[in-house]
């Protein structure tokens, strides 16, 4: 800020060094161009969008580091953006995050972007989905690939590069949604307007649930983005004026609202794919167990996970990609910095790095006040955040389970599957699928079926086990799933139901076989 540092040195610190005081520093260095208007002059919104794209490629590379070291530069990185959405006078970095990489991709907005090299034409453009594709052309005629003489062209492998990093934006901007919806970020009326004119995030935009954030006395409307408001499962359509607040939709609001099913309905019914869980995303609320288990005015947090013994390897890396951190001689913790509040997991034999033990047994999870660390009620905990701490631990206890993977799953899992389940055999109109949790129960034509939702495993009563092997990659582009999500494990259960639900029509002499 003083001109002690120059703008080749920082950057120089941050892509060698990994140097953290470098990234914060690069989001306070002034911006190149005019005094008067310099985050609007095209000088200044180049120097904008290259420390932007710096402290991204910064923050995806620290995936390869620990848990720790991780947590440190998504750290440094949050307050570079910080610094420098400061810098360019913008509210916050989310909004800064928008409009620059709406300007990145300004060009493709109203059309493709080509180079063209004697007979062959290379496109970069962008899908109804906000997917980039690249098109090449020779006389004419379409080719699967880039003829080998032009693949280290300079200008073909720009444009190359380009598409891998409107990829990554796009992975960008579904994490932040999610991240968005699990904090709980408001949107104003206009804000959201100005959002549906970005390319790559109005697709997005339109597969989510908002929610307007009503006054107490009323009833809050939901619905999917369009340009006249927001629309209703039922077609119906809400105006919502500049000034309106707005929140993506958690799944604690949808169960609120009382007409989550009827969500969950329409988006099979449509066949909508949401960029992430959404409808479909599993919920965790207090039990009888958790409301009453307060003893003598002392708050014990929560053990539902108790005596679960896990693989700690494992569980670094499942809780260490949400925000988690292991601190060395005091255990696992995650910090929700809007709510001043932090999360503790114990364990009941102390706290051990992965290299000195295999296995840990999970005791408590505790929740505490950020500044003063005294441990909160479970029914003080926002309802948002403390079902999010507990879809962490469920994944966890399902994955990272000590004999490997739990056969049964988790109970949450099974009921989102349950209800996937259900809504499919609802809209091919299969009326011999029952479910009695954990099973799915089929009359078939040729005998009776158990499928398992938890680990699919079918047996046929009276008998044994089926041997259903699966192909997992078959699933992509054939069985709908309404997120996006890669999840093959369902798939199978699904796939299998609708399989044994008409047995007599299948063909396969393996399973054939088994059944005759």
């Amino acid at each position: 800020m003083t001109g002690k540092t120059d703008r080749a040195a920082l950057i120089k610190r941050v892509e060698d060094k990994r140097h953290q005081d470098a990234v914060r520093a690069l989001g306070l260095l002034p911006l190149a161009g005019k005094a008067q208007s310099k985050a609007q002059s095209k000088q200044g919104q180049a120097d904008l969008l290259e420390r932007y794209q710096i402290i991204q490629e910064f923050l995806r590379t620290s995936r390869k580091f620990g848990s720790q070291r991780q947590a440190s530069e998504k750290l440094a990185a949050r307050i570079g953006m910080e610094n420098l959405a400061r810098t360019a006078h913008f509210p916050d970095p989310q909004r800064l995050e928008w409009a620059v990489e709406r300007e990145a991709i300004a060009d493709l907005a109203n059309g493709s972007v080509t180079v063209a090299i004697d007979e062959v034409s290379d496109s970069l453009s962008l899908t109804e989905k906000g997917e980039p594709n690249i098109t090449v052309l020779k006389k004419g005629k379409r080719l699967k690939n880039v003829p080998a003489k032009l693949k280290k062209n300079t200008e073909i492998k720009a444009l190359q590069e380009r598409k891998r990093g409107i990829t990554r934006q796009a992975s960008r901007i579904r994490k932040f949604l999610e991240q968005s919806m699990c904090r709980g970020d408001e949107f104003t009326g206009s804000e959201l307007k100005s959002l549906l004119s970005h390319p790559i995030l109005q697709p997005i935009l339109f597969q989510l649930v908002f929610v307007d954030l009503a006054a107490s006395d009323s009833v809050p409307t939901y619905g999917y983005p369009v340009k006249a408001g927001l629309q209703n499962y039922d077609g119906s359509v809400t105006k919502i004026a500049a000034k309106t607040r707005l929140r993506i939709a958690h799944s604690i609001d949808l169960a609120n609202s009382k007409e989550w099913h009827l969500w969950q309905q329409q988006c099979f019914s449509t066949e909508q794919v949401q960029p992430f869980k959404q409808i479909f995303r599993e919920l965790y609320v207090l039990t009888p167990a958790e409301q009453q288990g307060q003893l003598k005015g002392q708050p014990q947090g929560s053990v539902r996970y108790a005596e679960r013994q896990v693989n700690l390897r494992q569980t670094m890396a499942l809780l260490g990609q949400r925000g988690w951190v292991a601190h060395p001689e005091e255990g696992i913790r995650r910090t929700f910095h809007d709510e001043n509040l932090l999360v503790w997991i114990d364990f009941e034999e102390g706290w051990y790095t992965p290299t000195e033990v295999e296995g840990l047994t999970l005791n408590r999870v505790h929740f505490t006040n950020r500044k003063d660390y005294k441990r909160l009620d479970l029914d003080a905990v926002p309802p948002r955040v403390f079902s999010e701490v507990m879809r962490d631990l469920d994944l966890v206890v399902s994955v990272a389970h000590q004999g490997g993977i739990d056969p049964e799953a988790s109970a949450s899992t099974v009921e989102m599957r349950a209800a996937l389940l259900r809504e499919t055999s609802r809209v091919l109109k299969i009326k011999n699928v029952t479910l009695q949790e954990p099973y799915a129960l089929i009359e078939g034509s040729l005998g009776s079926y158990t499928l398992h939702l938890g680990s699919a495993t079918v047996h046929r009563q009276p008998g044994g086990a089926l041997c259903i092997v699966p192909v997992h990659s078959q699933h992509r582009g054939r069985l709908f799933l309404p997120f996006a999500d890669d999840d093959p494990k369902t798939a199978e259960v699904i796939s299998k139901a609708l399989l044994l639900a008409q047995d007599d029509k299948i063909q396969d002499p393996t399973i054939v076989e088994q059944l005759l």
